[in-house]
């Protein structure tokens, strides 16, 4: 219950009270009143009548007396006016028991009144020739209550609406205030550090809010400079730190983007078949510096030739590698002949006649990651055998299936539901113990038999916009697996871009989870980084959904390089899974033990739970539960 409501009711309460207290002390003081007026009136007309009656009392069947009593009975609210003899004898009664009409039975029952009665004695020279008694009626007198009741109780109910009206209004601008700080409070709980510019005018809760503007300032200070530390320690993490070129991961996730746009690219593979004769010839200085203009060269050289799509990026100590997107056939061999040119020159600067080879591979939308590099590893070993410097091209190869056969295969598999879904990946809860959650794993067989690349079935069934069904059909197994077996953690789904974006999926998924209230919080659906980080609104407004459904959303693979962290008190997903290479080696590693530490934080303060993923060393996992990770695969 609100504070206004609260606070109106108490008031009313408190005004029924006084006013109940002072209405029954109203009454019966009015009623006194009315009974000790109608006492002296009753005892003024008996006197008065007593006196008017006295010289006609010689002779009591004297009819003017029954006349002067009319008369003085007509005037007046007289219950009964009666003469009686010295001897008892009763001469005159008049008598009138009529209540007035307009007073409810249930008052005069409640309020009850005493009758007025008086008596006069009646002289005549020095004896008492009789009595005369008058009793006044109490109509009159609950009438006059009655009026006077109605009018004080209309008084104070109107008084009791204007003060509430009052009140109401008086309560509303103060208490607007406590609101905006409440509000304030939950935005701040949701990343947002607003500030309150118009201070209340009440003195305790003016407090109330400079102390809420000075706690937003502070978390606002905390969050940037937790950001700003992500960053600078996230682009430590990818980036070499002798050559300052991107590392394996960066190349990872690059090809992931590469992947889903399925534009043309090119992988070339280049490693320092010198490097080992130059370390027995020269000094760690020469060498380090050695390895800084070759590094050199794999930067400047594609600008200089006017490629701009062409990232360098260094592997190992000798293994380096470019990947050039938007690009044809002809510009990759071009700059193939660029590069095998400029290494001539630098081993001329060394004195080293052949220093490294290069093999270029086709980027194949239907291979992995780690085929595209075998196969430009083995466009490298033909490069080797050409010549001094040189380097081999190795064009697309005929495909195993055409594009049509790859369609009907992904159709009539996602249709007939002819795919095995698993639960792998096992997240250990590192805080509380015990299972957090597992990760379905989708497997689909192709009509031999054989195991097919989940990514290329995956990137065909997104570009053919059949993903959707696949996405429900995986989405509704997991939700049958955890009622039939009664899972008791969670369960983490992918979802594909174009699955999270489509409003039909979004009509089904409502549906299910609707069905499903129980376990819609075991429900937990996967978002790539990459992904998100290309679309923050959509998946902003995406994950609000999901989390007005009371399921949940993880996205995993977090790198400063993937998605900007500022960005994750914008999307506020339930948790967020590191990329697996600042997991492992944390043990001896300062940076990436700083950026889980530094992740953690800020997962605290936005009440976002860390994950870690595929973690092999039991230093590592140790290391990541004293950081405060919440979870961690194997």
């Amino acid at each position: 219950m609100s504070l206004s409501k609260q606070l109106l009711i108490l008031i009313s309460v408190l005004f029924l009270i006084v006013f109940s207290v002072n209405f029954v002390l109203s009454v019966n003081n009015i009623r006194s009143y009315l009974e000790g007026e109608s006492k002296t009136h009753a005892q003024d007309t008996a006197t008065s009548l007593g006196l008017s009656l006295s010289p006609y009392m010689v002779d009591d069947k004297d009819p003017v007396l029954e006349t002067m009593m009319k008369a003085i009975f007509d005037r007046g609210y007289y219950k009964e006016i009666k003469l009686v003899s010295s001897i008892g004898e009763e001469l005159v009664v008049l008598r009138n028991d009529k209540v007035s009409d307009s007073v409810p039975e249930w008052f005069i029952r409640n309020v009850p009144m005493q009758t007025a009665v008086a008596d006069s004695e009646i002289s005549s020279g020095w004896r008492i020739s009789g009595t005369v008694s008058v009793s006044i009626n109490s109509g009159y007198a609950y009438f006059k209550l009655y009026e006077q009741v109605k009018s004080s109780f209309y008084y104070s109910l109107a008084t009791f609406l204007a003060s509430l009206i009052v009140l109401f209004l008086v309560l509303r601008v103060t208490l607007s205030s406590l609101k905006r700080i409440g509000g304030m409070a939950e935005t701040i709980s949701q990343g947002n550090f607003d500030i309150i510019k118009r201070l209340p005018w009440t003195t305790e809760v003016r407090k109330v809010a400079l102390s809420m503007n000075v706690m937003s300032r502070k978390l606002e200070g905390v969050i940037q400079s937790l950001n700003k530390k992500l960053e600078r320690i996230g682009q430590k993490l990818q980036l070499d730190d002798l050559t300052g070129l991107s590392k394996k991961s960066s190349f990872e996730m690059d090809m992931k983007e590469v992947l889903a746009s399925h534009e043309d690219a090119f992988v070339f593979m280049i490693k320092i078949d010198a490097l080992t004769a130059l370390v027995k010839e020269l000094g760690n200085e020469t060498i380090d510096q050695f390895i800084k203009d070759f590094a050199s060269i794999l930067k400047k050289l594609p600008k200089q030739e006017g490629l701009g799509g062409v990232t360098a990026y260094r592997f190992f100590g000798s293994e380096f590698v470019l990947l050039m997107r938007g690009a044809d056939i002809e510009q990759a061999e071009a700059l193939a002949k660029s590069l095998s040119a400029s290494f001539g020159e630098l081993g001329e600067h060394y004195n080293k006649e052949d220093i490294a080879h290069i093999g270029v591979a086709a980027f194949d939308p239907f291979s992995s990651t780690d085929n595209i590099l075998l196969a430009a590893n083995e466009a490298y070993e033909q490069g080797q055998l050409i010549g001094t410097n040189s380097y081999y091209l190795r064009k697309g190869e005929d495909r195993a299936k055409d594009m049509a056969e790859w369609k009907e295969l992904v159709f009539d598999i996602i249709d007939n539901n002819d795919y095995k879904v698993s639960y792998v990946g096992e997240t250990a809860n590192l805080q509380s113990g015990g299972v957090l959650m597992h990760d379905v794993f989708s497997e689909a067989l192709d009509k031999n038999g054989d195991v097919l690349s989940i990514g290329t079935f995956v990137s065909i069934a997104e570009k053919f916009v059949k993903i959707v069904d696949l996405d429900k059909g995986v989405t509704s197994r997991a939700v049958e697996y955890i009622k039939a077996n009664k899972i008791p953690y969670e369960i983490a789904i992918n979802l594909s871009a174009r699955t999270v974006k489509n409003s039909d999926f979004r009509s089904w998924l409502t549906a299910l989870l609707t069905d499903n209230k129980p376990i819609a919080s075991q429900i937990v659906f996967s978002l790539s980084a990459y992904a998100v980080t290309k679309e923050i609104s959509a998946y902003k407004e995406f994950i609000s959904f999901i989390q007005d459904l009371n399921a949940k959303v993880i996205i995993k693979r977090f790198e400063t390089q993937s998605i900007a962290p500022e960005k994750i008190k914008e999307l506020k997903p339930n948790y967020i899974r590191l990329a697996r290479d600042i997991g492992n080696g944390i043990q001896g590693d300062r940076e990436k033990y700083e950026f889980a530490k530094t992740m953690v934080e800020m997962g605290n303060i936005l009440d976002i739970g860390v994950l870690a993923e595929n973690i092999q060393a039991d230093e590592d996992v140790a290391c990541l539960k004293e950081v405060g990770i919440l979870g961690a695969s194997r």
